[in-house]
């Protein structure tokens, strides 16, 4: 895809909601959008991209270090690794990569997971798209990524524990569009699979992601819907929930928007398990997503016009005042009120010694699954509509 947004994608004057987690400094949104905006330059050897195959075969799986995928054969499935930053031994990271290429020319789409460590539901849920595919009968290409944050993943936690100081448990989807030139591991990764492989390969991509280890959340997507080509894709899945909002920079989906690409991420459930309800949904939608891009034939299957679909542009986050055994009175997906009591905190003694209330209309998105919760913890992220968006934002992924 050419650097030049292609028209009615410019993002230059989209909100950018500040930040993931109530009390995340502002700083370091600016510094991320710096960091995107001066530092990240391609190299030309990238600007100019060839499929680079570096000479080593691990599993029988040829290495790469920069794709393009109109170099591979089309009707096929092709299963390759792409090299990426290295370990403090010297050894890459090698991120694993499934191209299916259709045997007509057609779209490109990359769907990706396992930019957290602990989101199991994700990476299921690409594999299974992945399966359903056939080479041989397709228009234009699927390329999955399964495993982006290889170091997280290898002990299934959330953050990329990076050797800097110590050990620094770096998120990485607070570091795209990377720098291959950065000064951590986890953003020199993020730009060289951004730039030599993910970005030159989509005309559009999906970004999945899960709840995370503590904190459980209902079947939903994030995008911003005032992007037409945003929500024609949104509007095929079916789920009940929508969280129309842009968030911040540094997400996956945000880097690709910027370049013109359209991009949401779906959220899938729990983390750290595989959810056997969730995934046929996203399975379900994604393939429509591939339908409606002429990629897959066939009809398209239900779609948000089947379901009850809750959108909200904001998500309202109930935060734990004492430490204690959290009791929730209310589930995921259910409607709240304001004042409504959602959650009750008992110490030791099993008395309570805080009750949390909804502050807004809507509907629960997100409660925290561990049991037990310090202050400041999430409880509940409740969705609903922000008469006037902006401010500090915080949504539950």
């Amino acid at each position: 895809m050419p650097d030049k947004p292609k028209e009615g994608l410019d993002r230059r004057d989209f909100m950018l909601a500040p930040l993931a987690a109530a009390g995340v400094s502002a700083v370091l949104a600016a510094d991320a959008k710096t960091a995107a905006g001066q530092d990240n330059l391609v190299p030309a050897a990238a600007a100019s991209q060839r499929t680079v195959y570096v000479g080593d075969i691990i599993d029988g799986k040829k290495v790469v270090s920069m794709l393009d995928v109109n170099d591979l054969a089309p009707g096929q499935k092709h299963f390759l690794y792409f090299q990426g930053v290295k370990m403090p031994t010297g050894q890459p990271w090698y991120v694993s990569v499934t191209v299916a290429r259709g045997s007509r020319p057609g779209k490109r789409g990359v769907l990706v997971s396992g930019i957290h460590g602990d989101e199991m539901s994700s990476i299921r849920t690409v594999q299974t798209v992945m399966d359903q595919l056939d080479s041989a009968q397709m228009s234009g290409t699927v390329m999955a990524v399964a495993d982006v944050s290889r170091p997280a993943l290898e002990s299934m936690q959330r953050r990329w524990p990076n050797q800097g100081r110590g050990i620094d448990l770096i998120d990485m989807n607070r570091e795209w569009p990377g720098n291959e030139n950065g000064a951590t591991a986890p953003s020199r990764h993020a730009g060289l699979l951004f730039n030599r492989l993910l970005r030159p390969n989509a005309d559009f991509a999906i970004d999945f992601h899960t709840g995370t280890t503590g904190f459980e959340v209902t079947a939903f997507n994030i995008a911003g819907m005032d992007v037409p080509e945003v929500k024609a894709m949104v509007d095929l899945y079916p789920v009940g929930q929508i969280f129309d909002n842009h968030v911040y920079p540094g997400v996956l989906h945000n880097a690709f928007m910027d370049l013109g690409i359209p991009s949401f991420t779906p959220e899938i459930g729990a983390a750290r398990v595989l959810d056997p309800k969730m995934i046929p949904l996203f399975v379900e939608g994604t393939m429509n997503v591939l339908k409606h891009h002429g990629i897959v034939a066939g009809p398209i299957g239900r779609t948000g016009k089947d379901v009850t679909v809750f959108v909200g542009n904001s998500a309202f986050p109930v935060l734990a005042t004492a430490g204690g055994i959290v009791e929730h009175l209310v589930k995921l997906n259910d409607k709240v009120e304001p004042g409504q009591t959602v959650a009750i905190q008992r110490n030791s003694f099993g008395e309570v010694v805080a009750e949390y209330r909804s502050g807004v209309s809507g509907e629960v998105t997100g409660q925290r699954s561990d049991a037990m919760s310090e202050p400041g913890n999430p409880l509940v992220f409740i969705l609903f509509n922000k008469a006037v968006p902006g401010g500090v934002e915080a949504y539950p992924e």
